[in-house]
């Protein structure tokens, strides 16, 4: 038998083809996945960025309603995803009543919270199939050497003989089984590193965006109570040259989402 994989596949038994097949599928399976979760990433990312700069104005003179509309025109960004959670759910709780006696800001904070989960398991999705094939492609090439195995001393068994010639096919078989294994169970366990620091920091940019977000939502919620921002009227960041107070600007959010968040 030659040393291609055409010979080598022909001549292998119908055991070791099934076993074969199951690490070829679970390969191209976590293939998929890798291929998938870096453009899903990367789009997210350049979508976010784009929005980050688009919304900085609005976010800045409060214009909350713009923002969830600007938002709409991003749907690939996770961070366009949790401004627009985080302000529909602001604008929604200033309309409704709430017997808990929770204010506005709390709902949305509560609302928050889980809705990053959410976009947790959003980012990890996938990412079970890479550690499913990291952790179980080593013992399908096994199993798959000790059919190899068993296949030589059933050659043995028929001529006899324990030569070379009698046991060479069915140790082939074992040592292809034992590298295809290893070459699907190595990749995927890289792949799942990669990724799994790669969205660790997402979700901790994110999480920087979505506190920014709450922060500016319940700077802007006292300034609504306190009657210094009605509608219409100048943005927070003009009430804070005009009255003098130091504020932390809400454009921050932005600059957060821009550089944390999407490095």
């Amino acid at each position: 038998m030659q040393f291609s994989v055409t010979e080598m596949w022909q001549h292998m038994g119908t055991p070791a083809i099934v076993v074969a097949s199951v690490l070829l599928t679970m390969g191209m399976a976590s293939l998929t996945v890798f291929i998938e979760r870096v453009i899903t990433l990367r789009r997210s990312r350049a979508s976010s960025r784009a929005l980050a700069k688009a919304i900085g104005a609005d976010i800045d003179g409060g214009k909350f309603d713009s923002v969830i509309a600007e938002t709409e025109k991003h749907p690939r960004s996770h961070l366009a995803r949790v401004i627009r959670s985080g302000l529909t759910t602001f604008r929604h709780a200033e309309h409704t009543a709430d017997i808990s006696g929770l204010t506005p800001v709390d709902r949305t904070q509560r609302h928050m919270e889980r809705f990053m989960e959410e976009i947790g398991t959003d980012l990890r999705r996938g990412l079970s199939v890479l550690a499913s094939v990291g952790s179980t492609a080593p013992f399908v090439g096994l199993l798959g050497t000790v059919v190899g195995i068993i296949s030589a001393f059933q050659g043995i068994a028929a001529t006899g003989s324990g030569g070379l010639s009698s046991v060479s096919a069915g140790i082939s078989e074992a040592l292809i089984e034992t590298a295809l294994g290893l070459t699907v169970a190595i990749p995927a366990v890289l792949a799942f590193n990669y990724l799994s620091t790669e969205i660790a920091r997402e979700e901790l940019g994110l999480n920087h965006a979505s506190s920014q977000m709450l922060d500016t939502i319940e700077d802007w919620a006292e300034r609504l109570a306190q009657g210094s921002a009605p509608s219409g009227k100048p943005g927070v960041a003009a009430e804070t040259r005009a009255t003098g107070t130091p504020r932390k600007p809400v454009r921050e959010f932005a600059r957060v989402a821009d550089s944390e968040a999407l490095a």
